[in-house]
């Protein structure tokens, strides 16, 4: 069994830097949510993680909007993703009902970095890490149970979601850095440099919002999955690379389930950054445990 480490403080709240939404539906959510950062004074000054979180997104009943953005060069993008980019993502959903999420993510992805570098003062940029979680009811269904749990992730840096099933973590992204062969090679094939692992010798992430001085050397187009959430779904994390620095996949998801955090995702989420600050994390904090019920196909 992993160590759970000594106590420490595990979540600093500031209403300016953490963003919690919702609205006014008071239904019973079949999901459960624990959110947590930390800036991690030891080795950052600032706190550039936002974090979103809207209940019954879309004004529709149990579905959800989730989504951490980790800022670098300054908070501006982060914070702008933060209070905006759902409802970019909402509008283009209710503008066609028909289109495929992942389609809508790209979109809007790109139109939240056009907006920030054309209007936001400095060079800031983010990664991201966005889930939406929402009910669909099957093509050939006539009765009310033939309803599925779908899952739309998008990400673009270094920010993960990973998904626990069957007691095998599953990644829901994609690591976009430097480091990474295809992604270097895309960025040389059009001009760029990459050095030491950092584009032009600067930036480790290869995508992200933002970060209009490298122009399209770094872009913003996530990468998308979609997904049926079934029985065999025990929980998700997702987080800044704060804690995937220090801490694998499977040993985040595994920390949570031998140390019997399985029905507790607030208290998971802070004993999280608490065992990422004990391994030496030097970046800032944020994590979202979001754990669910099963689908009335997985009852009946």
């Amino acid at each position: 069994m992993t160590t759970i480490p000594p106590s420490t403080p595990a979540v600093e709240r500031s209403n300016q830097e953490n963003i919690l939404n919702g609205n006014d539906i008071d239904d019973e959510l079949t999901y459960n949510v624990g959110i947590s950062s930390n800036k991690n004074s030891k080795y950052r000054k600032k706190m550039e993680d936002i974090h979103t979180f809207v209940e019954n997104f879309n004004n529709k009943l149990d579905w959800g909007y989730f989504a951490i953005f980790d800022g670098h060069a300054g908070i501006e993008a982060s914070k702008w993703c933060g209070k905006n980019l759902h409802d970019v993502i909402e509008n283009k959903m209710n503008a066609d009902n028909n289109r495929d999420i992942r389609e809508i993510f790209n979109e809007s992805f790109q139109e939240a970095d056009k907006e920030i570098n054309a209007n936001l003062s400095g060079h800031s940029g983010c990664t991201a890490a966005v889930c939406i979680l929402r009910w669909e009811q099957q093509d050939d269904s006539d009765d009310g149970l033939d309803h599925s749990r779908m899952l739309y992730t998008a990400n673009v840096g270094d920010s993960r979601i990973v998904l626990m099933r069957d007691s095998v973590a599953l990644r829901l992204t994609y690591d976009h850095k430097a480091s990474d062969a295809m992604e270097c090679k895309r960025v040389e094939s059009i001009g760029g440099l990459v050095i030491k692992n950092r584009v032009n010798g600067m930036l480790a992430v290869t995508r992200s919002i933002g970060d209009k001085f490298f122009d399209s050397l770094v872009i913003s187009n996530p990468f998308t999955t979609k997904i049926e959430l079934t029985s065999k779904d025990e929980f998700m994390i997702i987080a800044c690379d704060g804690l995937w620095d220090v801490m694998e996949d499977q040993e985040a998801c595994d920390f949570i389930v031998e140390n019997e955090l399985t029905t507790d995702p607030q208290m998971a989420s802070e004993l999280l950054i608490e065992h990422a600050l004990k391994l030496g994390s030097a970046d800032n904090l944020t994590v979202c445990l979001l754990y669910t019920s099963p689908s009335p196909r997985d009852t009946r």
